[in-house]
């Protein structure tokens, strides 16, 4: 990791996780969204708000996503989970000029790689005003509802967006989620936020090798990359 601004010269494809990532976690839509997971346990099992909370944390850890241990241990089928835990209010993300300007710097394509879904996505980025920023989304439905940090997902993801791994940036809120982008060949960031205490286990270390560089302001650590020669 650098603390110097450092030269991504070589980078063609950006690509950036969605929450948590292009917004603070101080916008707290995952709240939002692990109250209707709850709610959607808690239905699914017939258990107590608590006890759902617990199984949902529970195939979180171990499957990468709530919906994935559900499909994988109790053959859920995705669609209704997926609209439920999605329907919630986008109020609290602000617009970010600072963002979009910083994105429209960046030489070459910028996509989208979210455990979420497209229309999420979208949200997210018109509320944030980046949306004509981007080239594209890869979404959970398009990983075949694989979640990061499973490799094959991240394959698919360079086959159909066509991107070379060598000549691309990776940025995640979640240090695990950055092993294979890293193992690929694709240099990565580390987006964080201040955070619960709870959560940090999921979130991996900050100082784990295959993190290149750490930032806590993702729109000044565009803004100040170096595009020298790539030669």
């Amino acid at each position: 990791m650098s603390a110097q601004a450092p030269d991504f010269s070589h980078v063609e494809a950006w690509v950036f996780d969605l929450d948590n990532t292009l917004y603070p976690a101080s916008c707290r839509l995952f709240d939002q969204m692990h109250v209707r997971m709850g709610e959607y346990v808690m239905r699914h099992f017939n258990v107590a708000f608590d006890e759902a909370k617990r199984i949902q944390r529970d195939l979180f850890l171990r499957h990468g996503t709530t919906l994935r241990g559900l499909m994988v241990e109790h053959g859920h089928a995705p669609e209704d989970f997926l609209e439920r835990v999605h329907d919630i209010e986008y109020d609290s993300v602000p617009a970010n000029p600072a963002l979009l300007a910083a994105l429209e710097r960046l030489p070459g394509r910028k996509i989208v790689y979210t455990n979420g879904t497209t229309k999420h996505a979208r949200a997210v980025m018109e509320r944030l005003g980046v949306a004509d920023a981007f080239h594209g989304v890869f979404d959970i439905v398009d990983s075949d509802h694989i979640p990061k940090p499973a490799p094959e997902p991240y394959a698919k993801f360079l086959r159909e967006h066509g991107v070379d791994p060598v000549r691309a940036a990776f940025f995640e809120d979640i240090a695990n989620n950055l092993k294979v982008p890293h193992d690929l060949g694709m240099k990565t960031v580390l987006v964080v936020s201040e955070v619960d205490a709870d959560v940090k286990d999921w979130q991996g270390d900050p100082n784990s090798p295959w993190v290149d560089h750490v930032t806590r302001d993702l729109a000044r650590f565009l803004s100040e990359l170096k595009f020298g020669d790539p030669s």
